[in-house]
């Protein structure tokens, strides 16, 4: 049975008091049993229980080594007994995934008074290190690097000259048999000389390029991390004290030049949030912000902090930034909902208990419809952008057929089935973007019914207060987790309704007549419809428009020519184009996308098809395709006569 049937009170506890049942291994193994191989079964992985590890582990990094993109670390671990199985983080919170880097993880090197220990790897799981403890040995030291890489091919770039991304999951052992919350750090980490730093951590000191922090437990770790650089810049971003603040890195000087404006823009952000949530649920809040096009990209939410990246010139080319404005707001409302208030089924022991992801649709979706209502409240976008964003999202889901045989329930298995695995299908095979993006869609249908049904005296807003922060947690930093029953408990104390069934009909929906979930758009005063031709603001919002046309001929065109997302059902894949062709002409001209967008308007008259020449390594085929639609751009119009619910959600809140 899954967890989500236990009790939001009692999975709770999983985060302090982990089940002895949670076994980390699927079945029992001999430990001194031979295999085929000729060696002995591996132990018994010991699994979480309530138990405290004796001692504190000191763990020092070495992050200077910048030619080599290699972080060192040493770890002296208290041994209480001859035997130890160490793990290496495999589930990592926020990815929703078995993906820890081990394949990053080299050189261990084991020793005790001195003497080198010989170590072995679980014959069953790679993330497990079996380790005989010398007699009379009290402490044992481990040695080993993180091999950060230079490209993203594989895994993300944490390591620039002028930027670190440290996270620490992914560079760490820790005791098997022990809740996370049970076993405690001594963290401290070398930094590049003339380097400075933003963490939630609490600093003891830093001196000689050494920044040594409390004890923390290893939860709170890895629930912190840290972004470092040659170029660094701390702003203060609450208004309501000094507990909020926005760390810069940057790959030059010269990038980490907010105004004042747009810093107020970021303070009104943290306003509104206090205005929709009503508390808190951190001492502090760093967000860690990456000005770079050499790190690789990321939003990762922590409890207390977040790591996110943009282009060097967000600031400074601030017109060009709007479409990532909503990552801060998204990743700041992840405190209150998947960090303080989570589902109760990802309220792990530890970092190697498997995570189950049923209510994605929640921690991500509706932190998604947050984050853009909490963007247009604070300003960072107007209501026109926030309305172009909008039209864009219900755009791509009307136009999705991959629902005809996948759920959006469904989609909450994607990492798990491969972390974000891209596919040549998205329109088709579905995926990660669903429970973020369609469940968001799904949370404005949920807000505007409220809103309908009590005659506009109640709303999601309601919802968020009471649900986010139970009454007498304000201050409290321990998880609470949430089931599908608690989720629909608390709307019906907000509107009376049958919210189970309203949930259940549009995450279960699959089937030829299955439709987005577009309800909200009409409910709140706005029509989707398409034109041929965007106006100013939706180009602005939309730099690649001129080469999207997968509401007309079904794929998008890159500045290469290369033709992808391609739209299952479309005329293109009608007329059998497949992932990889490259566009070479359209009729006699050469192509390119001005030219295929008249090609495609000079259609519309039926005389002639669109006629395209494409080549594909050696091969070169001609399609013509027989489409008459002309070009299709998505906009939200308003319905005349209707109330503008959509424009009181995204309107600020004066308390």
């Amino acid at each position: 049975m899954s967890r989500l049937a236990v009790s939001a009170c009692l999975a709770a506890l999983l985060i302090a008091s982990a089940s002895p049942s949670a076994a980390q291994t699927a079945a029992p193994r001999g430990p001194t049993t031979p295999d085929i191989g000729g060696f002995p079964d591996s132990p018994q992985i010991p699994a979480p229980t309530q138990e405290t590890y004796p001692g504190v582990i000191r763990y020092e990094v070495d992050a200077t080594d910048l030619d080599h993109r290699v972080i060192s670390v040493r770890q002296t671990i208290p041994v209480a007994s001859r035997s130890l199985t160490l793990l290496y983080p495999k589930y990592l919170p926020g990815n929703h995934a078995d993906s820890g880097p081990i394949q990053l993880f080299a050189g261990l090197t084991i020793t005790a008074n001195g003497q080198r220990v010989e170590w072995r790897r679980d014959a069953v799981d790679p993330y497990a290190f079996h380790i005989d403890v010398p007699e009379g040995a009290a402490e044992i030291v481990a040695e080993f690097q993180w091999l950060t890489q230079s490209d993203n091919a594989n895994w993300r770039v944490v390591m620039t000259p002028s930027i670190v991304n440290m996270e620490w999951e992914k560079a760490l052992l820790y005791p098997a048999g022990y809740r996370s919350t049970g076993i405690t750090f001594a963290p401290s980490i070398k930094l590049p000389e003339g380097w400075n730093y933003g963490v939630a951590l609490e600093t003891t000191s830093f001196e000689n390029g050494v920044a040594t922090f409390a004890p923390v437990d290893l939860y709170t770790l890895v629930d912190s991390p840290m972004f470092a650089g040659a170029h660094y810049r701390r702003i203060d971003i609450d208004a309501a004290g000094d507990d909020v603040h926005l760390n810069i890195v940057a790959d030059n000087a010269e990038n980490i030049a907010p105004t004042d404006e747009q810093i107020g823009l970021y303070t009104n952000m943290v306003t509104q949030a206090d205005r929709l949530f009503g508390s808190r649920h951190f001492d502090k809040y760093e967000f860690l912000f990456a000005l770079t096009d050499q790190l690789g990209g990321i939003g990762l939410e922590h409890h207390r902090s977040s790591e996110n990246t943009a282009g060097p010139n967000f600031f400074t080319s601030w017109n060009a930034s709007a479409g990532n404005r909503a990552l801060l707001p998204h990743e700041y409302t992840h405190s209150w909902n998947g960090k303080f208030m989570r589902p109760a089924d990802e309220l792990t022991a530890n970092y190697n208990v498997p995570t189950e992801n049923s209510l994605l649709w929640v921690y991500e979706g509706q932190t998604e419809y947050w984050g853009d209502v909490l963007s247009a409240r604070s300003g960072l976008h107007t209501k026109e952008q926030a309305l172009v964003l909008l039209a864009d999202r219900a755009a791509f889901y009307q136009n999705q057929p991959g629902r005809q045989w996948r759920n959006l329930q469904d989609t909450n298995n994607h990492n798990l089935l491969g972390y974000r695995v891209p596919g040549q299908w998205p329109s088709w095979m579905r995926g990660t973007g669903d429970y973020y993006d369609e469940a968001a869609l799904m949370w404005l249908d949920a807000d505007t019914l409220i809103r309908e049904l009590s005659r506009d005296r109640k709303s999601l807003d309601d919802f968020a207060r009471t649900f986010f922060s139970p009454e007498g947690t304000n201050g409290s930093w321990t998880p609470q987790g949430y089931t599908f029953d608690d989720v629909v408990a608390a709307l019906n104390a907000v509107q009376p309704h049958d919210w189970a069934t309203f949930l259940r009909t549009r995450l279960d929906a699959s089937g030829p007549d299955a439709v987005a979930p577009l309800d909200g758009l009409e409910r709140g005063g706005y029509r989707l419809i398409y034109v041929e031709e965007p106006n100013a603001e939706e180009k602005a919002m939309s730099s690649n428009w001129g080469s999207d046309f997968r509401y007309s001929l079904g794929f998008t065109l890159s500045s290469a020519g290369r033709i992808g997302a391609i739209q299952w059902g479309g005329p293109a894949y009608e007329a059998g184009i497949g992932a990889g062709w490259d566009l070479i002409a359209v009729g006699d001209r050469v192509a390119n996308a001005e030219v295929l967008r008249a090609a495609v308007t000079a259609a519309k008259s039926g005389d002639a098809p669109v006629r395209l020449i494409l080549r594909q390594g050696q091969r070169i085929r001609t399609v013509e395709l027989n489409y008459t639609g002309g070009l299709r751009y998505p906009r939200l119009e308003r319905i005349e006569g209707t109330r503008d619910r959509i424009g009181d959600i995204m309107t600020a809140r004066s308390r």
